[in-house]
């Protein structure tokens, strides 16, 4: 019998005891579990970066794998705690955008609110719902307790602001939506989208301080020092500076604008 994967994503970094505490409670309810760790350094409180990085992730790992993601600069306020089940994966986190970019990409079949305490831990602490709620809830799950059993059914998830590109006089225009380690500027226009708006015409790209001309095919093919665009490996427009930091070059931020324009 395979063992039961979960998944930890969260902003706490390693150097304190919040991230062994979640998996200590989790390998408490069932030892077999195998924990995978996406990241624990998103940035404090970031559930936008938090959100990036899990939808970037959680695809490749096998079907039925457990998502524990806590980014959660609400917590014992009023966001509901939640169980997001899709045809192949489950979420299991805060009610508060961190899971916006899983369900434009999911079938979203059920969202339970956690209110089920008999799978929590005995003791809840206002400040760590990841240890005393989300931990056992996955723990509880990946036992096979079924979703519904949590808790009740709710229709929606909360979602973070728009994050959609959008053609306007001509123009498509998008927003940058992550920087990652190495400075690469990554927007939110995936690759149907460029494609469906340039069709076959030649184009540009605008971000900050840089016009940069059509696509390469991989950083190799850039210069030293030298802004370039391509798809990245999430399948977004990125623009990379080979052997250098293209935030730095552009000098733009998460959020600033990208305009594509043809030719």
């Amino acid at each position: 019998m395979k063992k039961p994967i979960i998944t930890l994503l969260t902003d706490f970094g390693t150097k304190d005891h919040y991230v062994a505490s979640m998996k200590g409670a989790i390998l408490n309810i069932n030892p077999r579990c195998l924990l995978v760790d996406i990241t624990h350094q998103v940035n404090p409180q970031d559930i936008e970066e938090g959100a990036f990085i899990l939808a970037n992730a959680y695809s490749y790992f096998p079907k039925g794998t457990i998502h524990l993601s806590v980014v959660d600069p609400g917590v014992g306020g009023i966001r509901r705690p939640i169980l997001v089940v899709t045809p192949h994966y489950f979420f299991v986190g805060p009610d508060n955008g961190l899971f916006t970019l899983v369900a434009q990409r999911e079938k979203i079949k059920q969202v339970v609110v956690l209110t089920q305490k008999k799978y929590f831990l005995s003791k809840i602490s206002s400040t760590f719902h990841g240890r005393d709620i989300f931990a056992p809830v996955a723990a509880h799950l990946s036992l096979g307790v079924k979703p519904k059993a949590f808790g009740h059914e709710i229709k929606s998830l909360k979602e973070l602001g728009p994050r959609r590109p959008f053609v306007k006089e001509g123009k498509l225009f998008g927003e940058i939506l992550h920087i990652d380690a190495f400075g690469n500027v990554i927007s939110n226009i995936d690759e149907e989208k460029l494609l469906r708006f340039v069709q076959s015409r030649s184009f540009a790209i605008c971000a900050g301080r840089k016009v940069i001309s059509g696509l390469k095919k991989g950083y190799w093919e850039g210069k030293k020092g030298e802004p370039i665009a391509l798809l990245g490996s999430g399948g977004f427009v990125e623009i990379s500076v080979r052997e250098g930091n293209a935030q730095k070059i552009l000098k733009v931020n998460r959020g600033d604008q990208i305009i594509i324009s043809t030719k």
